[in-house]
This record gives structure tokens, sequence and C-alpha cells, in this order.
């Protein structure tokens, strides 16, 4: 099947959607450097900055989310591909300029781990002030924490380590904080049919027209199986009932839920989910006390959804709650 996209010459994808990203959202974003996306308005200095990084094509994650009260600096790869080790460092260099200390957060893909962790060691031995937190939530990759992938969840720690360095926090509570809610979170995905590499157009997977997949990554990776497709109730019972147990929630326990559209999921469709979830934590009397519905990542025209769970406590509520002015997220 010919791929049908709105796109000019597949090298500059990264640089014309940046651009298109900047030209939109003059006031809040802008460009520092080649493929890294800065506030427009720098944050008060001494304060941390948040940096991170990862590849194209997932919009609007991640740069969409640099903003004020979320990140400062996001490294953008080319499509589907982690960014190299020097652009990462130019982006921490300017972060950790004029005493200023840095929060990296990567997700656990072997392209940006590998970038992020030669990243570092170049940033530590040029004395800049900075430490990582590696989000992976997704509990498809098993029971090591260390094999599990980082979807969605990057949001959830770009908003409360946000809000903390936004308050002036140091930058060990930020990690603390970026910490505690990555520890206190689970993503399981499905897929229902692919997506194409918009640089090739070729499908990233093959998925029957009766079919999901429980457990597929952000870029179509497989998942824990096959199953034949099922209705938004169902699939929604069987994803939760899953991530409530792996991360051991009990009854009167308060979570953040998140359901996060693939690309070409409806928002209809979202919310039938997000109804069905919130049905079923009533009944398992576990209190649902923030959410958000809505695409944070995508995978181009890949249809599906994750779904994610996060044990909350007060101050991560109240971290939550504070305001926010990104691209693709506003809160008052």
């Amino acid at each position: 099947m010919r791929m049908k996209k709105f796109i000019n010459d597949p090298q500059n994808l990264v640089s014309e959607l940046l651009e298109g990203m900047v030209l939109a959202f003059p006031k809040k974003v802008r460009l520092s450097g080649r493929n890294i996306l800065a506030r427009a308005v720098p944050k008060e200095s001494g304060r941390v900055r948040l940096v991170t990084l990862g590849g194209s094509g997932h919009e609007p994650g991640l740069s969409g989310f640099v903003g004020k009260g979320l990140l400062d600096y996001s490294v953008a790869g080319d499509i589907f591909a982690a960014p190299g080790a020097p652009r990462c460092m130019e982006a921490i260099r300017t972060a950790c300029a004029d005493g200023n200390s840095a929060l990296l957060v990567v997700l656990n893909h072997a392209g940006d781990v590998l970038s992020g962790n030669i990243a570092m060691e170049m940033a530590l031995r040029e004395g800049c002030k900075i430490k990582m937190v590696l989000t992976h939530e997704d509990i498809a990759g098993g029971p090591n924490p260390d094999d599990r992938r980082g979807l969605v969840g990057f949001f959830p720690v770009y908003k409360v380590a946000g809000a903390a360095a936004e308050r002036g926090a140091s930058l060990d509570a930020c990690l603390e904080i970026a910490g505690r809610m990555e520890r206190n979170m689970r993503t399981l995905a499905v897929a229902v049919s692919t997506a194409t590499h918009p640089s090739t157009g070729q499908p990233i997977f093959e998925l029957g027209d009766d079919e999901m997949e429980i457990g597929m990554g952000q870029h179509g990776e497989a998942g824990t199986g096959r199953m034949p497709l099922k209705s938004a109730d169902e699939t929604a019972e069987i994803m939760l009932n899953m991530l409530l147990e792996d991360l051991g929630v009990k009854s009167g326990e308060q979570l953040l839920v998140l359901v996060n559209g693939a690309g070409a999921t409806t928002l209809m469709e979202l919310l039938i989910v997000f109804r069905r979830i919130a049905h079923v934590l009533v009944d398992k009397k576990i209190k649902l006390v923030r959410s958000a519905v809505g695409e944070f990542i995508t995978t181009q025209e890949q249809a599906g959804f994750q779904m994610l769970i996060a044990r909350m406590d007060p101050e991560l509520i109240e971290l939550w709650d504070e305001p926010a002015d990104a691209p693709f997220f506003v809160k008052q």
C-alpha cells in the first residue's frame, strides 16, 4: 500500500516539524542548536533545568512538553531513532551554564540509554551538575525493571519533577521526586493496527483485522501475545487488572490514570475505555484522584492506546496540580 502523508523531503522531517512547532508556539519554545528545542523564556537562574532526549515521529512527545513547569530542553533524534550523544551534551552544557544544574530524563530504549549514558559521562567530566533518571514502567518487559521499556510514563515524571524545579527545589530533591514517581507507575499498551515509517513507507509490524496485541512497544515491538479483538470494556479490564496486580495496588490507595492514544485511535474510543477504568476502580474501592486522556506520545497512524496507572501521595498530587504551559499541555 502506498504511504499517504503530507510531507516533503523525508530527509527534512525532523527539522521541518520542529520549525513548525516553533512557528506555531513562538511564545513557548525556540530552537537552541540543531534539533534542540528549548523554552522561549528560560526559568530563573539557579533553578534546576529538565532535559530529555528521544526519537521523533512520536509527536507530541517528547518536544511538545517543553515549557513552564515541565521541560527546559528536548533533544530530538531522527524518526524513531535516538539523537547522538554530542547533541545531548550540547543541550546539557547549555542547561548547566552559569552554575545551573540539570536533571536528564531518559526513556529505557537502547539507543536513548546509550546516548544518555555517554552524554552523562561527558558532562560529569566537564564538571556539570547533572543527574539522570531512567523511566522503565512498561510491564510487558517482564519482572526485571531493567528489561522494561519507557512508554508514556515520561510525562508524569516531567510533570512532577518540572513542578518541583519550577518551585526552586534542589537537584537532589527533583531527582528524588522523579524517582518516586517512576517507581510508583506502570504502563501497558495495546495495538489493533500498525503504523508506517514516515521516511520509508514501510509498515512496522503486521496484525490481522480481527486481532489485537497487548504489550506492544512504542515502535511496534512484540507484546505478550495476540488475541481476538475485544470490546472496549473487556480490553480495559484485562489491562487494568494486569497493571493493578503488578503495582500491588490495594483498596483505599490513590491513583493517577492516563489513557494515551497511539495516533489513530479516536478520542471517542479513549473516553469509552477510560469510563470502564473509572468504574472498575470504584468497584475495587481504589481512589481515582487525577487523570488525563488524550495523545501524549504516538507512533504515527498506529491504532491502539497505552494505559498508565501511578500510585500518588499528597506531594505528588500537589506537584501534578501545579501550573504548566507547554505547546501540548497547559494546566492553569
